[in-house]
This record gives C-alpha cells, structure tokens and sequence, in this order.
C-alpha cells in the first residue's frame, strides 16, 4: 500500500484535427508523463480526447468533476482564433475562477515568443477540483508547468504547478505529494504534512 494518496487526475486534449484522426495528438501523453514524473502518489488518469465544441468541453469537465478528479488539465483551444472556446467552456462551469495561473503561464511563455499574450488560458474550481487550462504545444505544457531554471538548476520563474497541491487542499482534495527535481511544490510550514512511515 502506497504512503500516498491516490489520485484521480483528468486530462482533455481539445483539438478537432486530432479528434478526427486526421493526426496524433500529442497532448495527452504529454500530460500523463509530466504528471507520472512530477508526482510522487499513485495516479488514476481520465484521458478525454474531444473537438473543439464549446457543450462538449464543459459536458466533459463536468464529467470528469463528477468522477472524483481532484484536478483537471486541458490543452489546446485557448488562443484567439474563431474555434478556440476553451477558457468560454471552462468559465461556463466554474464555481470560483483563479486568475492566477493564467497570469502566471502567459508570464512564463512570453520569455520565449512575444505571441505568448494571445493565450487566453484560465483555471477554475467546480466543486472539489482545480481545472486548469494549459496551452497546446507539449514543450509549452512542461514549461508553464515545471517554471524555467538556469544552467545550474536554480529557479528563474516558478511553474505554475508549484502552486497546485496546496491548491487543491485548500478545496478539500487528496494530498499531492510532487518530486521536488520535477517540480517543487509550495506550502505554508502549517500545510505540510509530516512524511508518513
């Protein structure tokens, strides 16, 4: 029996080209490595793979809410462009939104393309569960994801997922325990749970 609490995790990639097999999406397992290597807990994924349909996306996050995820990650569908309604399906079933990590991921991949302030990414909490919008390029989700470190490993700016487990306390969900060589998570010396035996 793992120390750890497991964890339900959905993972949507959003993309009608992928969707209808015209290529491979890389999203999703993307997102499934990252988190495999970021986290210490044993995981449960929910992979979703849908077109960008705006009833669709939040049929699918409610789905996935309903269905124990503590967290949700989407990709794709949240730049300007006529059918990109991610972050519109993502509000539409929001209880509280979290500004936050939106402002935090367009400060991260603005250090690589001036383009980087067309993503309209949002995060939101429906019922007991963070729902995170992340870009689309897998090379962009680590980046918004992990923060950027120089050449010896230290920190420049934070990932966005550092903030998340004590997120996710907060609503009342599992405790995420993170490999700090990944991505070190945050909490106040309060919030830390003392390592079980």
């Amino acid at each position: 029996m793992s120390k750890h609490d497991p964890i339900k995790i959905g993972i949507v990639s959003i993309s009608d080209r992928a969707s209808s097999g015209v290529y491979e999406d890389k999203g999703l397992p993307a997102l499934q490595d990252w988190l495999s290597r970021a986290l210490k807990n044993p995981l449960t994924f929910e992979p979703r793979l849908i077109p960008d349909e705006q009833a669709r996306i939040s049929a699918t996050l409610i789905e996935l809410v309903d269905a124990g995820c503590s967290l949700v990650l989407t990709t794709g569908g949240t730049g300007p462009a006529l059918r990109d309604v991610t972050p519109e399906a993502t509000l539409a079933v929001a209880h509280k939104e979290m500004p936050g990590f939106g402002e935090q991921m367009r400060q991260i991949s603005l250090k690589f393309v001036p383009t980087a302030i067309l993503s309209r990414q949002v995060a939101v909490i429906r019922d007991q569960s963070l729902i995170i919008n992340l870009p689309g390029q897998p090379k962009s989700i680590q980046e918004t994801l992990e923060g950027l470190k120089d050449a010896e490993g230290q920190s420049i700016v934070a990932g966005i997922f550092a903030a998340v487990p004590y997120c996710v306390d907060l609503i009342g969900g599992p405790y995420m325990e993170t490999n700090d060589e990944v991505c070190k998570a945050f909490r106040p010396k309060s919030a830390i749970r003392a390592p079980q035996a």
